[in-house]
């Protein structure tokens, strides 16, 4: 018996990671944005998440590997849409509202422990409610919930599944 597989829905889950980590970059070194906290955050998800399609597009699971993949995945779309909800939050919050602005990421990587630039890029600064950029009326980060949304979905849907027995 053959088994369809499922390289190719991995495959283009990444392309499409690596597409917006694409757009990410260009837009921080073309168009001179600076990233904040919380946007170099959602960036580290979208890589996790490429790597892991990756990883399943090469290994090409049968018998229900795909569906662990596909959790994981999930999980990781999960984590990206509280970090874009987060940035979505302080970037409608009251001027008087917003916190202090904050070192950049560079110069905390350089000069602090690990766990505060971790706690930092999941909280988030007072440069992360500042809207640099927006399309459509929708601000990066409003663009990064609706990617995340999407993979969410295309996640659950390799989660959910079935193998396929190709009659040959």
């Amino acid at each position: 018996m053959k088994y369809a597989s499922f390289r190719r829905e991995f495959a283009l889950g990444l392309l499409v990671c690596a597409a917006i980590l694409s757009t990410a970059l260009y837009m921080e070194f073309a168009m001179g944005l600076d990233p904040c906290m919380l946007c170099m955050s959602q960036r580290f998800i979208y890589l996790g998440m490429a790597f892991v399609f990756m990883l399943a597009a090469l290994h090409n699971p049968y018998f229900g590997g795909h569906k662990r993949y596909g959790f994981l995945l999930f999980v990781f779309s999960l984590i990206g849409l509280g970090l874009a909800s987060r940035q979505l939050y302080l970037q409608n919050l009251p001027a008087d509202l917003v916190p202090a602005c904050g070192p950049s990421f560079s110069y905390m990587v350089d000069a602090f422990p690990f766990t505060d630039v971790l706690v930092t890029m999941i909280k988030g600064s007072g440069s992360c409610a500042e809207v640099q950029w927006s399309f459509l009326g929708l601000s990066i980060a409003g663009w990064s919930f609706v990617l995340f949304s999407l993979l969410a979905i295309y996640s659950l849907r390799l989660t959910v599944m079935r193998t396929k027995i190709l009659l040959v």
